[in-house]
């Protein structure tokens, strides 16, 4: 085959003029490419014969005023550019071409703005809440650059922009999927980042944009004040007064931590706000503008207002008040927390191997107690939320399933907000944030009922000698309804076995991928792969992953669509034809 070269272009003969005048349609096939030359009003035009969208073949397709139509889904582009009149679609490549002595020459140089095309695409699919243009997007992009900073950067920007009541389940799901995205398997990271913008696109669809309320003219305001301000205009369910607060700390520079401290401070002012859900969702913003090193600041910080200044308080709940006053009990501890913590800097903390028991106990008030004598003794509050997390993660683990099954959720939700309150005690240690500790124990005293009787936790002493061979089994485990209890004991045998977590982990996580997730299991799994991780391979780390494991089964098998639209992107990136099966 004949083969010239003009500076950086890449020319190649591909057929005569009067064989595609004869034919209409002629397929050539050049480096790898099959190209379909068209014959139209006079025109030539050279075009991938494959169609963007599902990999159909374009040859047949109709013609006419300069428009391409795809026979398959009716796609239509421009033939000249192979720029596509339906977003759904994507564009098609058009290859230049030029005539010589009745011989069509086609460029093959390969177009060198691959990462703008994937940027813009995400945005169209983000826009437009099309599921395949985003996958296939995020496969392209990371398959350029391994980084998924950009792109998840994006994700934040258009989900917290476009928002119908502030943060939410979306914008939660794609901060998640970043911090599990160390721990995938490299193959899996697109296909986590993908779910979390898709989520995010469901969420935001039909949304107005958010316009940003201006800070004071007078930025630099004592942090004090701010802070103040901000809370009062919370409790008083003032969103806007209290966005411009949010507005005048980021324009006046107040570092991160203060910015954290008002907002953590804000949402302990009253009990679990909303089920956990807005200090949840509170910690999850700050993770994300951790991973842009804050640039969308002023979008996310707003979008977490509504959170907290429409949030129902636990006051107002008759659980938190009768037959006990938890309320009371909670706020006649915060009077000595002070004390207490002036007295426990002078201590070193020795542990206190019976406090998770005494968490999981039936006596609120000596559950209280036993916290500010650990308090006391010099417990660091983040290592008692710690413990919080640890009692919550076990009446997941010990979840009888004789309960309703959506009492899966009422285990699960003091989990993930303990794990969220010892976040943001890491971040933030706060005397106002530590009231949160105390919140999330009432929550687990309160779910003493999905304990009766507790389901037993897996026998350490059932170990294997190929613990490996065991991962295999737990897919096929997830493909059944209700598999709890077999799934759990799979993992602790695995982990006790001597089996690797790290594949252990990644194995979960791509078992959760498979799935039309709730932001709910993912946040079990991400907050379970973090405890795990600080408790070690012992027989409290082990039933933390025991408890991810158990709630991920209970809530398996799913529809599967959105594994089957990554699927189909995966397969059209790699070149496949969807047509031919």
């Amino acid at each position: 085959m004949a083969l010239t070269k003009t500076s950086t272009q890449h020319w190649l003969h591909a057929t005569s003029l009067n064989e595609v005048k004869e034919k209409g349609c002629v397929l050539v096939q050049l480096e790898g490419h099959q190209i379909a030359l068209f014959h139209s009003e006079g025109q030539v035009y050279a075009i991938d014969n494959r169609c963007p969208h599902m990999g159909f073949p374009l040859q047949g397709s109709v013609c006419k005023e300069g428009i391409l139509t795809c026979p398959w889904h009716y796609a239509r582009f421009d033939l000249a550019s192979g720029g596509t009149f339906d977003s759904w679609a994507d564009d098609v490549r058009a290859f230049p071409l030029k005539l010589e002595a009745g011989e069509i020459w086609l460029n093959l140089t390969a177009p060198d703005d691959a990462q703008s095309h994937h940027r813009q695409r995400l945005q169209d699919g983000l826009e437009q809440t099309i599921s395949l243009v985003i996958a296939k997007s995020v496969i392209g992009w990371l398959a350029e650059d391994s980084c998924a900073r950009e792109p998840f950067r994006l994700g934040l920007a258009f989900g917290t922009r476009h928002t119908k009541r502030g943060w939410g389940s979306g914008l939660t799901i794609l901060t998640a999927m970043m911090n599990l995205l160390p721990y995938l398997e490299e193959s899996d990271r697109p296909q986590a980042l993908y779910q979390g913008l898709s989520a995010v696109a469901r969420d935001s669809s039909g949304a107005p944009p958010h316009f940003h309320v201006h800070p004071l003219p007078q930025t630099q305001v004592e942090f004090s004040t701010l802070k103040s301000w901000f809370r009062q205009f919370v409790e008083r369910r003032d969103a806007e007064a209290a966005e411009r607060c949010l507005m005048t700390a980021v324009r006046g520079q107040l570092p991160p931590e203060h910015i954290a401290e008002m907002l953590f401070a804000a949402a302990t002012d009253h009990r679990y706000l909303d089920g956990g859900h807005t200090l949840d969702f509170i910690n999850k913003g700050l993770e994300a503008l951790d991973w842009v090193e804050w640039q969308e600041a002023e979008s996310t910080l707003a979008s977490l207002v509504p959170g907290l200044t429409e949030a129902t308080r636990m006051e107002e709940s008759s659980s938190w008040r009768y037959p006990l006053d938890l309320v009371e009990i909670l706020e006649a501890a915060f009077t000595e927390l002070p004390h207490v913590l002036a007295a426990g800097r002078s201590q070193s903390w020795d542990g206190n191997p019976d406090l998770v028991a005494l968490l999981l106990a039936d006596n609120p008030q000596a559950t209280v107690q036993a916290m500010l004598t650990a308090l006391k003794q010099g417990c660091p509050p983040a290592q008692l939320a710690a413990h919080v997390t640890q009692a919550a993660a076990l009446r997941v683990a010990q979840f009888n399933t004789n309960n309703d099954h959506r009492d899966w959720n009422a285990a699960h939700h003091p989990f993930t907000y303990a794990h969220a309150v010892q976040r943001g005690l890491e971040r933030s240690p706060t005397p106002e944030l530590l009231r949160g500790v105390f919140d999330g124990a009432m929550a687990v005293y309160l779910n003493r009922f999905l304990n009766v009787p507790p389901a037993r936790l897996p026998n350490p002493d059932n170990t294997v000698s190929q613990p490996q061979d065991l991962l295999k089994s737990l897919g096929d485990l997830l493909d059944r309804q209700q598999q709890v209890a077999a799934s759990g004991k799979l993992v602790a045998q695995y982990l006790h076995s001597g089996g690797e977590p790290d594949l252990l982990i990644a194995t979960l996580a791509r078992l959760m991928l498979r799935e039309d997730r709730s932001f709910h299991v993912i946040q079990s799994l991400e907050a379970a792969v973090r405890l795990y991780h600080q408790l070690g391979n012992s027989a409290e780390g082990i039933s933390v992953l025991v408890a991810a494991t158990r709630y991920l089964a209970a809530h398996s098998p799913t529809v599967r669509s959105q594994a089957q639209t990554y699927d189909i992107a995966q397969r059209l990136h790699q070149g496949d034809r969807l047509d031919q099966g």
